[in-house]
């Protein structure tokens, strides 16, 4: 099966220029004069861009006083629809002293047969011995997982010592280690003097995980890595500007191995979102939404090309009952929300059409960095000769409204309601296959391939 794309405006990390794209069983052959094909397709006044990698989403995540609304396939089709053909989900904590083989294979089951776009998983690490070290390694060498998440608070965070441990071993396997920084200390201080002193609207909530808190568990990673022999290491949803100076401070000592990411809602939304005592509940996440200082500090960093990537963390409720546990104590309401397929629709419209970030650094943060972080490209996140022919056409003078009812989620809310939208994802394929046209999902349920993945650049 051969496929030409003919006539668009191709992006990738380096350059945009006018071209056609010649498609050949699923991968990309190359930019053809002429090619004789079984399908074309008119890119004319279209951007082509590769298809996105998110690599921080929670598909069916089991908080234990909820689970994500959506799952492998409502998630996926999601993704798709907004142009993202790749995700590394991040599996959510097993039982108590549990193997790390255990969620391997709970996540196997949920997601094979079900997802539409291609993905992979990070493990996850719950607590600390020499089996679990050793399972680390296997997984990595037998099923192609070579990134783990550790979290430096909740209930089975890790304290510096199993940090230390894990960090060694990691820095000896080429292993990723992907790490929630917060400091548990300062959390759990405020969030439980809040609750004591009545102090439990969702106004509270940003009050309770201080910037600070980021910015002194994100130092404290960086050191610790770096102790344990420059493991390398990558920051989850970054969210402050103190956070980012900690990698500014790290990458002026010399220190390389590592990369920080963050996300839409940072960039875009701020704390003024708590002041609703009901909405607010919407926009209860860890990290919190923070002030526009933040906002603008990453949007600049981002334009510097100081951080790697922009993930979305999607992890959604429904407001309507589950976010409401909430409702009269902001500590038990589920965090977290949807975000996956509106990513790339934000990035163009709110950073390449208003001047913030150019479109090959749009490609650099949403594709290509972040398949170089998961240790897929050039297979995902490019536009080369031999990558798998994911891509994305972009009408880039649409507009449209972003709202609830146009996204394909379980979820019955975004936080970015009534936004306006310049640039629309009007197909999107998948090895070379069609499976989003004009803003429906044509694909089928577990055409998503699960992928073993190489090591990390960052590794």
């Amino acid at each position: 099966m051969t496929t030409l794309i003919r006539g668009g405006t191709i992006v990738t990390e380096d350059k945009v220029f006018q071209g056609d794209l010649l498609i050949r069983d699923g991968k990309i052959e190359g930019f053809p004069a002429q090619a004789d094909t079984d399908e074309v397709i008119d890119a004319t006044g279209k951007l082509v861009l590769p298809g996105a990698v998110d690599v921080h989403t929670h598909m069916d995540l089991d908080v234990g006083i909820a689970r994500a609304i959506d799952d492998f396939y409502t998630g996926t089709v999601a993704a798709a629809c907004g142009g993202t053909t790749t995700i590394v989900d991040h599996m959510a904590f097993g039982p108590k002293g549990c193997s790390p083989w255990h969620q391997v294979k709970e996540y196997h089951r949920l997601a094979d047969g079900n997802a539409v776009v291609d993905y992979g998983f990070h493990g996850v690490l719950q607590h600390v011995d020499d089996s679990v070290l050793d399972d680390m390694a296997q997984i990595a060498a037998d099923e192609g997982i070579t990134s783990f998440k550790i979290y430096m608070t909740y209930d089975y965070r890790l304290d510096d010592l199993d940090l230390m441990k894990v960090l060694t071993r990691a820095a000896d396997e080429g292993i990723l280690i992907a790490a929630h920084c917060e400091n548990h200390g300062m959390v759990t201080y405020y969030r439980e003097r809040f609750v004591r002193e009545g102090r439990t609207q969702a106004r509270w909530h940003p009050v309770s995980r201080p910037a600070e808190a980021e910015a002194e568990a994100v130092s404290r990673l960086l050191y610790l890595a770096r102790a344990a022999g420059e493991a390398p290491v990558y920051v989850v949803h970054l969210s402050t500007r103190a956070g980012l100076e900690e990698i500014r401070r790290a990458r002026a000592a010399g220190q390389r191995r590592f990369g920080a990411e963050t996300c839409p809602q940072y960039l875009l939304l701020d704390e003024a979102l708590y002041a609703d005592p009901r909405e607010g509940l919407k926009a209860i996440m860890a990290p919190p939404l923070r002030r526009q200082a933040d906002r603008d500090a990453l949007w600049a960093a981002l334009a510097a090309g100081e951080l790697d990537t922009v993930a979305t963390d999607h992890c959604p409720f429904t407001f309507a009952r589950q976010k409401q546990q909430g409702a009269q104590d902001f500590t038990k309401c589920p965090s977290g929300a949807p975000g996956v397929e509106e990513r790339l629709a934000l990035l163009y419209s709110e950073g390449v059409a208003k001047g913030r970030i150019t479109l090959p650094q749009l490609v650099k943060y949403a594709c290509a960095n972040p398949a170089r972080v998961a240790g897929l490209y050039p297979r995902k996140g490019a536009i080369e000769a031999g990558a798998d022919a994911d891509l994305v056409i972009l009408d880039p003078e649409k507009t449209w409204t972003l709202t609830a009812q146009r996204m394909h989620g379980n979820s019955d809310y975004t936080c970015y309601e009534g936004m306006p939208i310049k640039g629309m994802v009007e197909r999107v394929l998948l090895r070379g296959r069609t499976i989003v046209c004009d803003g429906s999902f044509i694909g089928a349920r577990g055409d998503g391939r699960y992928l073993r993945r190489g090591k990390s650049a960052l590794a």
